[in-house]
């Protein structure tokens, strides 16, 4: 899809999810592997938390699928059980303790849930553009409260989050401006729900703070979009998947170390990466058995 530029040139919008915006802002370097490189370069083994909140969002998903009548919160525990994934755990012992973990913690979070209080849409993609982005994601659960739409995302992490975390949140506030317009209702509130504490983290945004969240988003396109640009234009890569040379590439597209390279899925490709972090087991976000 393309706009009239201000100089009357054609302007193509940059196509983009929140993942993608936030991958570019994290480390640059990732992003070109992951979003530019192909074929991408192969990733390390999958990550035990990703399976454990993958096999809690489907779910959940499921569960506002059934019939009103079947939405029990052991009907929830089923579903868990019959969609868990094992990938990234250190053997089948351990495994089988975060099912029943995440069992127990859906069950609990099923309770408190109204079976009836049907929700706007479950696992809903939403998209909406400017004149410079088109972006696109999909929310967890979008609830109607009132004249007003709510976007509900689930966690499933360690960390208890707080309402700055939902107040920061780049991808909700996108999620928010991209309900409102594609079902011409407003939303403004956004809720990060963190199953194994039972809180709620809340945000009510106003729209000035959605255009400032639109405005930034639209800013670190406009980095990657050029950045992408140069990829395909300037440098000409010629990329071999077992022989990596970043040089080309480090001034465009330069790696952003930290304790946080040890969980990345290219840290093996990645130099920088290695020496800055010590790789992590694959089930090290897990609690302690």
């Amino acid at each position: 899809m393309e706009q009239l530029g201000f100089d009357g040139m054609p302007q193509r919008l940059y196509p983009c999810t929140p993942s993608r915006l936030n991958t570019w802002l994290d480390c640059p370097r990732r992003y070109r592997m992951t979003y530019l490189d192909r074929p991408a370069p192969p990733k390390g083994p999958p990550w035990a938390h990703n399976s454990f909140g993958a096999s809690v969002h489907n779910a959940l998903a499921g569960w506002w699928r059934l019939p009103l009548e079947e939405r029990t919160p052991e009907t929830a525990g089923r579903l868990l059980e019959r969609g868990w994934l094992t990938e990234g755990y250190r053997d089948a012992a351990q495994s089988a303790a975060q099912r029943e973990r995440a069992r127990e913690m859906i069950e609990r979070y099923a309770a408190r849930l109204d079976p009836a209080d049907e929700p706007v849409g479950v696992e809903r993609t939403v998209a909406t553009r400017t004149d410079r982005i088109a972006v696109s994601g999909r929310i967890d659960r979008l609830d109607e409260r009132g004249p007003e739409l709510v976007v509900v995302d689930y966690k499933t992490g360690r960390h208890v989050l707080t309402a700055d975390d939902a107040r920061g949140s780049l991808a909700m506030a996108l999620y928010a401006l991209a309900a409102a317009r594609v079902l011409r209702r407003p939303c403004h509130r956004v809720e990060l729900h963190h199953l194994p504490s039972g809180e709620i983290a809340v945000w009510e945004h106003t729209d000035e703070s959605l255009a400032r969240h639109l405005g930034r988003a639209e800013q670190i396109a406009a980095e990657a979009a050029a950045a992408d640009e140069a990829y395909k234009t300037r440098l000409k890569p010629a990329y071999r998947p077992d022989q990596i040379d970043h040089r080309p590439f480090d001034g465009v597209f330069p790696p952003r170390t930290g304790s946080l390279c040890g969980w990345c899925d290219h840290r093996r490709h990645c130099p920088e990466g290695q020496e800055a972090a010590p790789q992590k087991e694959p089930w090290a976000a897990m609690p302690a058995d």
